[in-house]
């Protein structure tokens, strides 16, 4: 597996924490800024007065607060915490409404991270300059973390696809634990809370869409479905994709969940395929912004 990059300066985090955890100085650690005023003071001899080793630990907790908020900042300012239009906020989207001018398609991948796969898709994608939308399972999140940093650090968008992509009906304690534990562990890797959601299966009505729509998560499905879940040849797995690609569509593929190499195959001439009947691509939260614009600008003719 590929050595990444850290993102944003996380081993530098890492390496402060190591140093201040074996540190019992707190002069060459005060991460506190000198202030003249009395509050200030008072402050630090408060914190002075602490044993040394609960010192330590109050800044090593206090320095991961500072750092996790500069990340959250930095992905804000770049554009990775994106936000869904209100109007998509517990909604279920298959395919966006554009105006005919935008020739738009959004390839959507499933299931990951996955060893070898996620990263081959990764490289594919990048390699073409494009931007996907991954929709995670949170146990693979915990287990191939560097594989969803990856995917923050190169501009892609995530979502949230349960804890273990069961089909069964939950309750609605097992719905919650589905998407909220999931969410949870893609917050502790990548600093980002997202509000897309799609349910496993795209089934409806087995617990975790109800808990979903109304945490305001918006609901996507899909326009195009490559079924290469069941590993199709090559030629039918991209026949499948474009038999019902349109303007504003919604690609299913899958980058995890099994042995994804005829995706990783496919994926090339799926994507040259595009590009010569005139498509573009966009992620998920920029078909939505396009249609909440379009759908504004008609209102506004009216």
């Amino acid at each position: 597996m590929q050595d990444y990059k850290s993102f944003f300066g996380l081993q530098k985090i890492l390496i402060t924490l190591l140093v201040l955890s074996s540190s019992l100085s707190v002069s060459t650690m005060m991460l506190i800024k000198s202030s003249s005023s009395k509050a200030q003071s008072t402050e630090n001899r408060n914190v002075n007065n602490l044993p040394a080793k609960v010192r330590t630990q109050q800044q090593i907790e206090e320095l991961k607060a500072t750092m996790l908020k500069s990340w959250q900042q930095e992905a804000q300012t770049k554009g990775l915490s994106y936000a869904v239009p209100l109007r998509f906020q517990g909604a279920i989207v298959e395919s966006a409404k554009l105006t005919p001018e935008h020739k738009v398609i959004a390839l959507t991948f499933d299931d990951g991270p996955w060893p070898e796969s996620t990263a081959q898709v990764l490289d594919i994608l990048k390699q073409n300059q494009i931007k996907g939308t991954f929709f995670l399972i949170g146990q693979n999140v915990k287990n191939y973390p560097g594989l969803v940093k990856r995917e923050i650090a190169e501009g892609h968008v995530i979502g949230n696809h349960t804890w273990h992509h069961w089909y069964q009906f939950l309750n609605p304690q097992a719905a919650a634990y589905e998407i909220v534990h999931t969410a949870d562990q893609i917050y502790q890797v990548t600093g980002i809370k997202t509000n897309l959601f799609r349910p496993p299966g795209g089934i409806m009505h087995n617990g975790v869409v109800d808990y979903a729509r109304n945490s305001k998560y918006a609901i996507i499905l899909w326009s195009a479905d490559s079924v290469d879940y069941s590993r199709p040849a090559v030629p039918k797995l991209i026949n499948n994709v474009f038999r019902k690609a349109k303007p504003g569509g919604i690609v299913l593929m899958h980058d995890g969940g099994g042995n994804r190499s005829k995706t990783v195959q496919a994926l090339p001439e799926i994507i040259a395929n595009f590009r010569k009947q005139g498509y573009s691509f966009v992620t998920i939260p920029e078909l939505l912004e396009m249609q909440d614009k379009d759908q504004k600008l008609i209102a506004n003719k009216k």
